[in-house]
């Protein structure tokens, strides 16, 4: 029978879910690495075995950890990645220059054919990528040499490029996210960059309709559809028809459009899925009520999901890269949140029950369909 493994990052370790294509019974192997900022972990589309993490630490820097095993055991891989793009600076709120230094990878996108090829977005905003499974760490310069990066500007949690599309039917076809500089498509290789933010609204920059400087928080497209995306801005959730050409908001119904997190189902490319935040200034749902919210008409017509979710004091946050989706013929979603919980639902969100509970907070989850 197939199953699923679900790649979980928190604040103090990573942490391995197994089980079968069921999803009742679960095992909890964890945590790796503990103590340590696991800002993601991915999974290779081209081999179930193999496991790439992104691991930090304020004492020891940033490490990129490699599993070829399924997570049974890791090994330290290359960890020097240098900008090779302009030097020049980007501002802080204040419109003060700033170097560019590298902090963290926030995000590690493994190439869906190639188990040794690799992209990671990185602290201070740059996209890197590996084609020896880790060992060395390139810049492509072509996305800082776009010229735009003194516009970029920090978001709360930093200048990061936190979102890596691929395209599955143009292997030169990339989209990227920075918050807060907007969204960003390659058709090249990242060679050349295009910024794709048209459509997008953001009152608090000086012009709301700038090409650079929208926070967007995630992106997510359906495979079948790579010209449809959708997005959770800061503010709106955001559709494009036209790969990030046009955007369209679609918040519809729903009770707030704040939030982090956006997904698609794996097999219905209209079936999309958020929770949605109270504010900027409050991370946490509605009423102490922790809802998903579903569109099965790609947007705008939302209906909540509640059942087997905490009904009232829950006060913890979705983060970005923390919803995720498998691919199994009743497809599962599942979302960890800052308060150690991760959830999965094997009915496409109908009902909810709690993995595991009181795990450090969660940063990213992955999930690995394994056949």
């Amino acid at each position: 029978m197939s199953g699923v493994r679900v790649l979980v990052g928190t604040r103090k370790g990573a942490f391995i879910l197994e089980s079968d294509g069921k999803r009742k019974n679960w095992t909890v192997n964890g945590p790796h690495f503990a103590g340590w900022e696991l800002y993601h972990l991915k999974g290779s589309p081209a081999d179930p075995n193999r496991i790439y993490a992104s691991q930090s630490s304020g004492w020891f820097g940033q490490m990129v950890q490699r599993s070829s095993d399924g997570g049974k055991t890791w090994e330290t891989v290359g960890n020097k990645f240098v900008y090779e793009g302009v030097t020049g600076t980007h501002e802080w709120y204040d419109g003060t220059p700033h170097p560019w230094e590298f902090k963290r990878v926030w995000h590690l996108e493994p190439s869906l054919t190639d188990p040794d090829t690799v992209y990671a977005g990185v602290e201070d905003a740059a996209f890197f990528h590996t084609t020896d499974a880790g060992q060395t760490w390139r810049e492509l310069p072509g996305l800082r040499n776009h010229g735009t990066g003194s516009k970029w500007m920090p978001g709360a949690g930093g200048l990061g490029l936190h979102t890596i599309l691929l395209d599955p039917t143009n292997p030169k076809r990339i989209y990227i996210a920075i918050s807060a500089a907007g969204a960003f498509r390659t058709d090249d290789g990242g060679a050349t960059w295009k910024a794709i933010n048209q459509g997008l609204r953001s009152q608090y920059i000086p012009d709301p309709t700038a090409e650079i400087g929208h926070c967007v928080h995630h992106m997510a497209l359906h495979g079948s559809r790579p010209n449809t995306l959708f997005m959770q801005k800061h503010w709106d959730i955001m559709r494009t028809d036209n790969a990030g050409d046009l955007w369209t908001e679609v918040s519809g119904n729903l009770p707030t459009d704040f939030g982090f997190c956006i997904d698609v189902h794996a097999h219905e490319p209209e079936t999309i899925y958020v929770v949605p935040i109270k504010s900027d200034s409050e991370h946490f749902p509605i009423g102490g009520k922790l809802r998903v919210w579903r569109s099965r008409t790609g947007g705008n017509e939302w209906e909540e999901l509640s059942k087997g979710l905490p009904p009232d004091n829950c006060y913890v946050d979705v983060l970005r890269d923390a919803m995720a989706v498998d691919s199994l013929d009743s497809c599962g979603i599942y979302f960890g949140t800052t308060g150690g919980q991760v959830f999965v639902s094997p009915d496409s969100g109908d009902t909810w029950t709690s993995i595991v509970e009181h795990l450090p907070a969660v940063l990213s989850v992955e999930v690995q369909t394994l056949k």
